[in-house]
């Protein structure tokens, strides 16, 4: 007679335990996967340059841009809080009208800053200091722009070469590029060239045994500025910024003794 009321109160017994374990179960949420991280948001700034001038901008054997200006705009990048410096080549004379299109926020290509070209853009603070050389195979003995009348002279196409040779009174010969145009004076194509004196010096230095030699040109000297939009002031002050820190913690003079061997001048 016990035995089937035992049976009874076992089952009861299991029957409230699976209870209480099912309800137990109930009470324990999903576990919610931690939100992934957003992504880093790259910050680029967009430089156009003419990618033929050195020793402020050229390929190296890897064919990467490198040289003086290329390793300045790098570092005015980083202090600005630029996450990448995207430099595209670009012919010299195209360089602005493709900055005024919108397609760089910046051009830096050893451009001097002018009445004219300021018209259309607005340039950083100056950051370099050059002069017009006259190069020569050697032998010549040219010594002011205007041993070069009636001469066969070339210079690059839209520089402040072709400006002081036309002020001058000659017409040149217009090259894409100021190499083009030393390699046609090792030819025999021109008698001299007329460009930026930091340019024909680093060419001379690469062509140690070719037959060339150099005076400085009776012009004023230049300055050298980073060219923005116009209306792009926000980006114009920052660069400002940046350019005088650079001068001031040694950082840019240790950019101009790699490629000049010398301290960068006061000006």
């Amino acid at each position: 007679m016990f035995k089937p009321k035992f049976r009874l109160l076992l089952a009861g017994l299991l029957s409230l335990s699976l209870l209480t374990l099912a309800g137990c179960g109930s009470t324990s949420a999903p576990a919610t996967p931690a939100p992934a991280a957003p992504a880093p948001v790259e910050k680029v700034l967009k430089v156009g340059s003419d990618i033929a001038y050195a020793p402020f901008e050229f390929m190296d054997e890897k064919q990467q841009p490198t040289g003086f200006d290329i390793e300045l705009i790098n570092a005015l990048g980083k202090d600005m809080g630029y996450t990448k410096v995207n430099i595209e080549t670009c012919a010299f004379d195209g360089l602005l009208p493709a900055l005024e299109a919108g397609k760089y926020d910046a051009v830096i290509s050893a451009m001097t800053i002018t009445p004219k070209r300021a018209e259309s853009v607005q340039f950083s603070d100056k950051y370099f200091r050059a002069i017009q050389y006259i190069a020569m195979k050697k032998g010549s003995s040219f010594k002011v722009l205007a041993d070069l009348k009636g001469k066969k002279v070339g210079v690059q196409l839209s520089t402040t070469g072709q400006e002081v040779v036309e002020k001058a009174g000659i017409e040149p010969r217009k090259f894409d590029t100021t190499p083009d145009a030393m390699n046609d004076l090792l030819n025999g194509g021109v008698e001299a060239v007329v460009a930026d004196g930091p340019v024909v010096l680093w060419f001379q230095a690469q062509n140690e045994k070719a037959d060339i030699t150099s005076v400085e040109a009776n012009v004023d000297q230049e300055f050298y500025g980073i060219a923005m939009k116009k209306d792009n002031k926000e980006l114009g002050s920052k660069m400002n910024a940046s350019l005088k820190k650079l001068m001031d913690n040694g950082e840019y003079n240790n950019i101009y003794k790699k490629w000049f061997k010398r301290d960068a001048p006061k000006f």
